[in-house]
């Protein structure tokens, strides 16, 4: 295998395939066998776009009980194929390429499925650009409910994924492996943060206490925070989690 190929996540998918096929009718299984044996036939990006974007028209975009839509879904394992079907040094030109000719909700498949598509972290620099959007689904699909980023981010990447995170309001409870990032520089930032919301009055983004260890905080950062408390300016929840540490 060249090292710049990528190393898809076969068995995930093969299970994923069978998911899929169980959730169409007739129909929408006959569109769908019909279009992976075309995609079969040419391993063009420009065949590839035109079925991922086609598949809203041709299946219901019915709800999954993990999180992917029937169309999602359908999208994903179309990815999968395509890039199946390119020599290693090509896989990821093409995933770069159908990035930036995706409208949002195929970049969401495309970042949500990258996992699957990449488990090496080939694809690293295409994260960390789509990390730059300024869409929260988008942005969510990248690091939400995808392990991708705890396995591949050196550590600088991956802090300023939680913290954008939490500037959109997302719930860094689904950034998975986020436990095991836990580490004192994040502390830091975390309470840098902290002290920038109580500053400006703003809300103190409810799932911040996530992004600290507390059981690593110093003696210093443990008084800061107890010097809140006791103003009644440190939320509920920290107080908890200060005196089980």
């Amino acid at each position: 295998m060249s090292m710049d190929s990528l190393e898809l996540r076969h068995e995930c998918l093969a299970e994923r395939h069978q998911a899929l096929t169980r959730q169409l009718d007739p129909s929408e299984l006959e569109w769908w066998q019909q279009a992976r044996e075309q995609l079969a036939q040419t391993a063009e990006a420009v065949k590839a776009a035109v079925l991922i974007s086609q598949c809203k028209r041709h299946l219901r975009d019915q709800p999954g009980t993990d999180g992917w839509s029937t169309v999602q879904l359908a999208r994903a394992l179309l990815l999968a194929q395509v890039v199946g079907q390119q020599a290693g040094d090509a896989q990821v030109p093409l995933l770069n390429q159908l990035f930036l000719w995706g409208d949002d909700q195929e970049k969401i498949v495309l970042l949500k499925a990258l996992d699957w598509l990449d488990s090496r972290g080939q694809c690293l620099d295409l994260a960390l650009l789509a990390g730059r959007t300024s869409n929260p689904q988008v942005f969510a699909a990248l690091a939400l409910d995808t392990p991708y980023p705890s396995r591949h981010y050196p550590e600088r990447a991956f802090h300023q994924l939680l913290l954008k995170a939490l500037g959109m309001g997302l719930d860094s409870g689904r950034v998975i492996g986020l436990a095991q990032r836990h580490d004192v520089t994040l502390n830091q930032l975390a309470l840098d943060l902290l002290d920038e919301q109580l500053a400006a009055a703003r809300t103190v983004s409810p799932s911040l206490p996530r992004l600290i260890a507390f059981g690593l905080l110093s003696p210093a950062q443990r008084q800061r925070l107890a010097g809140l408390d006791q103003q009644q300016r440190l939320p509920q929840e920290w107080r908890e989690h200060l005196a089980s540490a």
